[in-house]
């Protein structure tokens, strides 16, 4: 398919999402810089979120809004419209009342699987994998494409039983995340950084227990910091920054640790990278996909030998990896997912 789609700017790609600002992940992000490049590229992207509707924290993220009236919600948002695509980004409320409205009007959708919830509430709630991994199967089951960041990962859903998956990955704004003056951070070198959710499923501790000189700084927010900060007071703990605000902490960092094991993805890295600063990660999914071993970052089981081996590399070659990959090319790999509404044969009634 061509990057010319849709066909009328008066149809545009309607978006549904349970994450949107003022959340700070991934899924935020990159979602915001398709906003951006699809407006580019002559595009409208429309974003429907859980802004404006009633709703509860989700639990143990009281940042996290989840709608309590989705289905309403969703009505009020699209009124008349009817968008030329549809994409649902999540499998929260907004994500499943947005299934069941194309269900019922007998439209084409497509989706993307950005988190690992069966690992995530394993390690929150003890709620076991394979129940999660059951209910998001059956999510995405007439999803026509389900648009997933590595091949790693597609590998996994395929065999999980998850058809019609299709590869899409991110981007870094390179642009933004540039190098420049190292002096954001006046402290003992090496400085190791993380940015990120501060949250059990980065697996956090892993960092901040190496034994290595220097200092530690962590950037994020999240359910775990207050009980982190206070076991690790040592540790520089800078909450959560803006956006535009963390190219000078990668400038200034020797290292950026990445120490999750869970992550589809990983977008931290790529933005570090492209400032020239090299990853110390685990050899699992996201970082396999995202570090380029020995020249942007290197992988190892043991962190500690990753931080010390990644501060030999060259950051103009760490830079000149990341750039490699464009939020632009992107955004058009998304125009060529995404499905006409009424394409093709309608999917069946759920059961």
């Amino acid at each position: 398919m061509s990057n010319e789609r849709p066909e009328s700017p008066q149809r545009p790609i309607v978006l549904v999402t349970d994450a949107w600002h003022p959340q700070v992940n991934g899924v935020v992000q990159t979602w915001t810089y398709m906003q951006r490049e699809l407006a580019a590229l002559g595009h409208d992207l429309r974003v429907i979120h859980p802004g404006g509707s009633r709703g509860i924290p989700a639990p143990g993220e009281p940042d996290v809004l989840l709608s309590t009236e989705p289905a309403r919600h969703l009505a009020r948002a699209l009124g008349p419209l009817v968008p030329a695509y549809l994409h649902i980004a999540t499998e929260g409320p907004l994500g499943w009342a947005a299934r069941a409205l194309a269900r019922r009007r007998r439209w084409m959708f497509t989706t993307s699987y950005h988190t690992r919830f069966p690992d995530y509430l394993k390690s929150r709630f003890g709620i076991p994998a394979a129940i999660t991994m059951a209910v998001l199967r059956h999510f995405h089951r007439d999803s026509r494409a389900v648009l997933v960041p590595t091949d790693a990962l597609r590998g996994e859903l395929g065999q999980a039983g998850f058809a019609r998956t299709r590869l899409w990955g991110r981007g870094v704004d390179g642009e933004l995340f540039r190098p420049g003056a190292r002096d954001r951070l006046a402290l003992p070198r090496p400085i190791l950084l993380y940015v990120g959710r501060v949250a059990p499923e980065k697996n956090l501790e892993a960092f901040l227990d190496l034994d290595l000189p220097g200092s530690r700084v962590v950037i994020g927010d999240g359910p775990e910091r207050m009980r982190l900060q206070a076991r690790y007071p040592q540790v520089l703990w800078l909450g959560r920054q803006a956006h535009q605000s963390l190219p000078a902490f990668y400038d200034a960092a020797d290292v950026f640790v990445f120490p999750s094991r869970t992550d589809t993805f990983g977008l931290v890295m790529l933005e570090a990278m492209a400032c020239g600063c090299p990853v110390a990660a685990f050899p699992v999914t996201g970082p396999m996909q995202v570090v380029e071993p020995r020249v942007s970052g290197i992988l190892d089981a043991d962190l500690r030998s990753a931080c010390v081996a990644a501060l030999r590399l060259d950051r103009r070659l760490v830079r000149q990896y990341a750039l490699k990959r464009s939020w632009r090319t992107i955004a058009q790999e998304l125009v060529a997912a995404v499905v006409p509404i009424s394409a093709g044969l309608r999917h069946p009634a759920s059961r």
